[in-house]
């Protein structure tokens, strides 16, 4: 059994319980954060760390625990992993338990602060090199998606529905533009020149899309950061999802639709062995071997 650390405990992830009248079970009102690690390396930990500032900041709330202190938790919670190699941190933050139910924010709050890891699930190889398959979803979510809250009940939903339909995902479109998955960033490729969605308030800063940006530009493949049109998805000739835990998967088929030539996409695939290759060389990966 995982170790959770809760409020400056540590315990058995099945002993790990928080109020009924906690602001996060009753409101949404909270916000989370998912680390990737691979071989005791967290990758792009700081970039996390800072969106996940970031988003307290959002939600008017101040950091909770500092670097250091964020750093010590990890690194007691993977010293009780013993053999997991591949895991996820996964760290929640609510504005804690009140006294009564009151829409209000109280004055004065403890927030709830959790952290516990999981085994990361990928997409198989197999399935990586067919690519996938994805339906389109108008975009009902609140227009706060810079920040990485844990309201998901939309994402919920379209993820189920996509399901439903035998796909593996789905894309939010909004006003005839494509912005993103239900948990992933999108891009597109046309003529070899890649398109990803610019960082709005509807957007999501992802840090497997920050670190794709800086590969295509190692790679001097030509990018650009603007809206794209649904027309756009469909006519392009790659397209793809990226995530800390999906990274940087093929979109074959979109609302049954054959993307390109049906399969991954050259561009997608010196991008995708080039992160293979480079995610445990970041200059942001934190070792947590004992």
């Amino acid at each position: 059994m995982p170790l959770a650390y809760l409020n400056n405990q540590y315990l058995d992830l099945k002993d790990a319980k928080v109020s009924v009248l906690d602001r996060g079970f009753l409101f949404g009102d909270g916000i989370y954060e998912v680390i990737p690690v691979y071989n005791g390396y967290a990758v792009g930990l700081e970039q996390h760390l800072t969106r996940l500032n970031n988003s307290l900041a959002n939600i008017e709330m101040k950091p909770v625990l500092s670097s250091q202190q964020w750093h010590e938790v990890f690194e007691k919670l993977a010293k009780n992993l013993d053999s997991l190699q591949h895991y996820y941190l996964y760290i929640q933050v609510t504005r804690g338990e009140m006294p009564i139910r009151s829409h209000a924010i109280p004055d004065n709050y403890q927030a709830t602060v959790l952290v516990t890891t999981f085994p990361i699930q990928h997409t198989t190889n197999a399935t990586i090199e067919k690519g996938i398959s994805v339906r389109t979803f108008t975009d009902t979510r609140w227009s706060g998606c810079r920040t990485k809250a844990i309201t998901l009940l939309p994402n919920v939903l379209a993820k189920s529905s996509a399901q439903q339909q035998k796909a593996h995902d789905g894309i939010f479109v909004k006003n005839n533009y494509a912005l993103e998955g239900t948990s992933s960033n999108l891009f597109i490729v046309k003529n070899n020149h890649v398109y990803t969605t610019p960082l709005t308030e509807n957007i999501l800063p992802g840090i497997t899309r920050s670190i794709v940006l800086t590969i295509l530009k190692q790679s001097n493949i030509n990018f650009t950061e603007e809206l794209i049109t649904t027309e756009a998805l469909m006519q392009a000739d790659e397209v793809w999802i990226t995530s800390s835990i999906q990274e940087v998967t093929p979109v074959i088929s979109i609302d049954g639709q054959t993307i390109g030539t049906g399969q991954p996409g050259p561009v997608w695939q010196q991008t995708y062995d080039q992160y293979q290759q480079e995610k445990q060389c970041i200059t942001t990966l934190k070792s947590f071997k004992s």
